[in-house]
């Protein structure tokens, strides 16, 4: 019984949206059609992205000054000056020697060690380790400064030793 009210409530209401006077949405509508079709603009055509190789990375930072250095002839009964191939090498000799900064000193009962900034972090060091890709030793550090000594090549087969400083960093 419930069933056969709510068929024929559905019918009556469904008629009743039939009937009914239209003619002002027929007229738009018909305004609409009359007028002119528009055109879509076609995409924009895009260059493809060229990917760019940098290749100047394990070149000397344009922002440090050039290494100077002094090219010494070779005495006759002089040292021959070589890397020592068969040391193992230390964590800090795996980076250029331009990304450390020295940025402090510590002192205690067995010396001087100095504070370097690079490599991602702050390291302690002293005399004795090495620091840089090439060979360099640390071979004195004082308030203001770190003096390394590399060993690099010549140019012509042998090697040379090269001393280099690290400045205290001026955080002024």
């Amino acid at each position: 019984m419930k069933g056969m009210l709510g068929v024929s409530l559905l019918s009556v209401l469904l008629v009743g949206c039939t009937g009914g006077d239209f003619s002002d949405l027929n007229a738009f509508m018909d305004e609409v059609r009359a007028k002119p079709k528009g055109s879509i603009e076609p995409l924009p055509q895009f260059t493809p992205y060229e990917a760019f190789a940098y290749s100047a990375v394990n070149m000397r930072s344009p922002f440090q000054p050039p290494v100077k250095f002094e090219v010494v002839q070779r005495q006759k009964g002089e040292k021959e000056v070589k890397p020592d191939e068969a040391r193992v090498k230390q964590f800090l000799e795996g980076f250029n020697i331009e990304t450390f900064t020295m940025v402090g000193t510590l002192g205690d009962q067995r010396g001087l060690f100095a504070l370097v900034s690079g490599a991602g972090s702050v390291h302690r060091v002293m005399v004795g380790d090495y620091l840089g890709r090439n060979h360099g030793r640390i071979v004195a550090i004082d308030a203001g400064k770190i003096e390394v000594l590399e060993i690099v090549p010549d140019g012509e087969g042998g090697w040379l030793e090269r001393p280099r400083q690290l400045p205290l960093r001026d955080n002024g």
